[in-house]
């Protein structure tokens, strides 16, 4: 199992959990965040904006599908301008549920 830690901008994020929902991959989590890339921040006319609204969009999934979450996410966030975000494969080790204590996914 992966989890895929995609940091997008706020504008995209509708588009790419509805392209990941229509699918199949229905669940992840959604987060507000804030921060800045390698341009540090922008700035326009007098004013420096240090950083910038994100949203952090996660999920685990089946090795198996992560090439395809991976399509969905670049097709679906891509602008061509600096900000589009990046994106984080990790290996998960262990997932249990906590109501239910029920392991995998």
């Amino acid at each position: 199992m992966k989890m895929i830690k995609a940091i997008v901008r706020p504008e995209a994020a509708e588009t790419v959990t509805e392209g990941l929902a229509d699918a199949g991959f229905f669940t992840m989590t959604k987060v507000n965040a804030y921060g800045r890339g390698k341009q540090k921040g922008i700035t326009m006319g007098d004013v420096h904006y240090d950083e910038l609204p994100k949203t952090m969009i996660m999920m685990v999934v089946e090795d198996g599908s992560v090439e395809e979450v991976l399509k969905i996410i670049k097709y679906k966030a891509y602008t061509g301008s600096f900000g589009d975000g990046k994106v984080f494969v990790l290996p998960v080790e262990q997932v249990f549920t906590v109501r239910t204590g029920q392991t995998g996914l």
